[in-house]
């Protein structure tokens, strides 16, 4: 099994008033929530190699996406292994056949969550939601991550068209929303690097979500919405400014 390892290399300026790139010191260090307990966020078993590489989620500053997929410098850092996941979250499993189809009840059954305005987050974000993708391979001797996968994207694109705010709820700590960006942002792969996304759609995907989700929370009264949507965003190493949240609040919209 190829086991994923998220770290953020942010080297990009801060050129937004509203969203910065988290600094660090070392460059590469894993990005990590309020809480210690979560060293770095994993990206979990994306694919079905029979190496056992650690890998890591990074910028692309330059844009520069003439990468090669292996790179033999002896500097590179290690990352931490992902973490397991969540016990007692919920486990949505989908194969060829949901994938093929764009059907979405595996997700539906798994959760609870028939359409997107039955969904109560309280207990979501309690237990969490993960993915087990069991994709069947027409060439056994493809070496793509599920993350390159055509078809699996697009279930993945279906299905936060449907449900724009489940990323808050995924199981941060095992590496799902790492895996979940991956599935929407474009990137490009580099043994040593990992999954290298392009900055500026990387952006725009985390700006996307912010505001998505802290309207969706504000409106079901959870507890401290911005912290929440924040430590959402610092997970892929973005710091979102309370301007933000301000502009948002002066100018609400219903999210469901």
């Amino acid at each position: 099994m190829l086991i994923m390892a998220t770290a953020v290399k942010p080297l990009l300026p801060p050129s937004r008033s509203h969203l910065r790139i988290l600094p660090s010191s070392p460059p590469w260090i894993p990005s990590r929530p309020t809480s210690n307990s979560s060293p770095s966020l994993p990206i979990p078993r994306l694919s079905e190699q029979r190496a056992d590489v650690s890998a890591s989620v990074a910028f692309n500053p330059s844009g520069n996406f003439d990468l090669s997929l292996f790179d033999d410098e002896e500097d590179s850092s290690k990352i931490a292994p992902p973490m397991p996941p969540t016990e007692g979250r919920f486990e949505v499993v989908i194969d060829n056949d949901a994938i093929r189809r764009l059907d979405l009840s595996p997700f539906q059954v798994a959760t609870g969550i028939a359409s997107p305005l039955s969904a109560e987050p309280k207990e979501y974000l309690e237990r969490t939601i993960g993915f087990s993708i069991n994709y069947k391979r027409e060439d056994p001797g493809d070496l793509r991550e599920l993350s390159e996968f055509p078809d699996i994207r697009l279930w993945f694109l279906r299905l936060d068209a449907t449900y724009p705010w489940l990323p808050v709820l995924l199981d941060w700590r095992a590496g799902e929303l790492a895996r979940y960006a991956a599935m929407l942002v474009p990137h490009q792969m580099n043994m040593r690097m990992g999954v290298v996304f392009n900055p500026e759609a990387l952006e725009l995907f985390i700006m996307n979500k912010v505001m998505v989700v802290y309207s969706w929370l504000k409106k079901h009264d959870v507890p401290k919405p911005r912290l929440k949507t924040s430590d959402m965003a610092r997970m892929l190493g973005f710091g979102i400014g309370d301007e933000l949240f301000d502009l948002i609040d002066q100018h609400p919209l219903d999210p469901s």
